[in-house]
């Protein structure tokens, strides 16, 4: 059984990756890839939001990155540190990030399946904002909604199946390329560009968008 000192957390009962990881990790470290811009000797600094157990932070980690993971899930931070050792992991709220060695600190913020889950999806991108460089990369990964994509699911009969409201801790926020965009563009985010995963176009499992901090340079 996970452990957890909080019944509503979102809970964990092993390392192991994520079903989502083998159609989304390809596709992170490609848009990671763009936005590096770096000399030889430095290391790209990477913060992954909302980290559960730490598997993707480990899958970035082994590509060369120096990463940081940062969740409030007491059984997810637990396999995390126990299983991988060569990532640092922070327990805390996308709500409420402490200041310590955050602020301004990384190239590039991953957030894999997370805005889906929250009331406030906009304090995500504030809290990623806060952390980057200026210039910073902000990758971002939801499931894909979209017109075609629901056609099916309702010719299918599987409505009930898709947006469960028997998942507790589920998904709440249904996001489109289009209101995903806008959200974005809203909190100041440029240069915004999406890949899809999972499935067959128009039918994608989800999608991954890149965009950017402006950098103070540029104003």
């Amino acid at each position: 059984m996970p452990i957890s000192t909080n019944n509503y957390e979102f809970s964990y009962e092993n390392g192991e990756p994520i079903h989502h990881h083998s159609y989304l990790l390809n596709p992170i470290l490609k848009l990671i890839q763009l936005g590096k811009n770096l000399k030889p000797e430095q290391k790209l600094k990477i913060l992954d939001l909302g980290c559960g157990n730490g598997s993707l932070t480990h899958k970035i980690a082994q590509q060369g990155y120096e990463v940081t993971g940062i969740d409030d899930s007491t059984s997810g931070l637990l396999y995390a540190r126990q299983n991988f050792s060569q990532c640092k992991f922070i327990q805390a709220s996308v709500y409420n990030l402490p200041d310590d060695n955050l602020t301004g600190s990384f190239d590039v913020v991953v957030t894999a399946e997370v805005i889906e889950h929250l009331l406030y999806p906009r304090e995500l991108l504030r809290a990623a904002k806060k952390c980057l460089k200026p210039g910073g990369q902000l990758i971002i990964t939801t499931p894909f909604n979209g017109y075609w994509k629901n056609l099916a699911i309702s010719l299918l009969g599987k409505m009930d199946q898709h947006y469960t409201a028997l998942w507790d801790g589920g998904h709440v926020k249904f996001f489109s390329v289009a209101t995903l965009s806008q959200l974005l563009k809203e909190e100041d985010f440029t240069r915004i560009n999406f890949k899809f995963g999972g499935r067959f176009p128009w039918l994608w499992k989800s999608m991954v968008c890149s965009c950017f901090t402006v950098d103070t340079e540029d104003k």
